[in-house]
């Protein structure tokens, strides 16, 4: 086994083994689907622009997954690794920082998706919500949203020097994600000037709104995060301390 891989795998265990985390990334934003979806209109809503509630609802759950965990879990993980001296211990062995930042990139990214998969399978099994029209256009969105927003959390993760800092810059960022995402109120119904900066805000919820309901994402939101991925993951891996 790689490490590489062995630091995947060493990371999911330690994952799954703390369920109130990864229940809340891949299941609460179904479960929160199911509750709303429920109590709001199905019919389309003209002061929406059209689509019904839930159709653009579903969308905006994505930013709790990708926002729990890559805002939320990953830096306070590493901080708190670095506070017991646990990377430390790992700047003994070959492990470089951008493969213990890759490591923990790609294990949050696999969660994102099947907690994607099971939102999209719950919007359309009990809210009839048709899948993405433009698949290609969601796929590219979603993936350049999310490690446009992991990519924040990596660098917070390199330089927080403790789990208490790491938590008291993600809580306020958390929830300006949350808000820019349209999770408390729809972004329909938020000021312009506050809509516009949504777009280019990571995880880019107005590009899967636009590619689920068949309209092709603008491009300059997709190249912001396609640059903020680069420039910001780079700079975590620049900055990373060990201790």
């Amino acid at each position: 086994m790689t490490a590489f891989r062995a630091l995947v795998v060493s990371e999911a265990k330690l994952l799954f083994r703390d369920p109130v985390t990864w229940l809340a990334a891949v299941v609460l934003p179904s479960v929160i689907l199911l509750i709303f979806g429920g109590i709001f209109s199905a019919e389309p809503d003209t002061t929406l622009g059209g689509p019904r509630w839930v159709e653009l609802f579903v969308p905006s759950l994505v930013v709790i997954t990708v926002g729990t965990l890559g805002i939320q879990t990953l830096p306070q993980r590493l901080a708190t690794y670095r506070e017991k001296g646990i990377l430390r211990r790992l700047a003994t062995t070959p492990v470089h920082p951008a493969g213990l930042l890759a490591a923990q990139l790609v294990l949050y990214a696999a969660t994102s998706v099947v907690a994607l998969l099971l939102l999209i399978a719950v919007a359309y099994v009990r809210f009839d919500v048709p899948l993405p029209r433009d698949l290609p256009g969601y796929v590219a969105a979603f993936l350049l949203g999310m490690t446009s927003l992991f990519a924040v959390g990596l660098l917070l993760a390199a330089v927080a020097p403790s789990a208490r800092a790491a938590t008291a810059i993600a809580i306020p960022l958390f929830f300006a994600v949350m808000f820019l995402g349209g999770v408390y109120m729809p972004r329909a119904l938020l000021p312009e000037i506050v809509q516009r900066i949504g777009e280019f805000t990571p995880p880019g919820v107005p590009a899967l709104t636009d590619a689920w309901l068949g309209t092709t994402p603008e491009l300059a939101p997709l190249a912001a995060m396609a640059l903020g991925t680069l420039v910001v993951g780079a700079l975590a891996t620049r900055l990373f301390r060990w201790e």
